[in-house]
């Protein structure tokens, strides 16, 4: 797990940022895509998260810090291990039959409302991270070492 940490300037306003990783090794398939990933194939997914805060705590233990990292990481963490080693699927996009001989078998399937891209994981995963009160500048989601998407507002 790689961390940093930046200031970067905001046109006039000063910012303090930080960024954490963490990944998980999953596999998924695009229902409807016509060309090589309309086949189940894994990747080791990386989820880049970073904050943002014009100030610092003040004082106390996180005195000079916009969070204890440790905090950041667990909380990132505990988000994203959950698809750790399964298959995500989007709802319905698995015939009923297939779904069921698969959880017979022991599979791990986690069905999300959206279909499983790059993409939409950093929206999702924004999201979720944002409700737990961060200051989110952005989430960068790595499908491969060289292909990435993120999501901001």
């Amino acid at each position: 797990m790689l961390l940093l940490c930046t200031q970067v300037s905001e046109g006039e306003i000063n910012m303090y940022g930080l960024k954490i990783e963490h990944s998980f090794d999953s596999a998924h398939f695009l229902k409807g895509y016509e060309g090589k990933c309309a086949n189940i194939h894994g990747h080791r997914w990386k989820v880049e998260v970073y904050i943002t805060s014009k100030e610092l705590i003040d004082d106390g233990q996180q005195r000079a810090m916009i969070i204890d990292f440790k905090d950041l990481k667990k909380d990132v963490k505990n988000i994203i291990d959950y698809y750790d080693h399964s298959l995500i699927i989007e709802v319905n996009s698995l015939n009923p039959k297939t779904k069921e001989c698969l959880l017979d078998e022991g599979f791990r399937i986690i069905e999300v409302e959206f279909r499983p891209t790059a993409e939409s994981f950093s929206k999702y995963f924004y999201d979720i991270i944002r409700e737990k009160g961060y200051e989110l500048e952005k989430v960068v989601v790595y499908e491969t070492p060289n292909n990435c998407a993120f999501y901001y507002e």
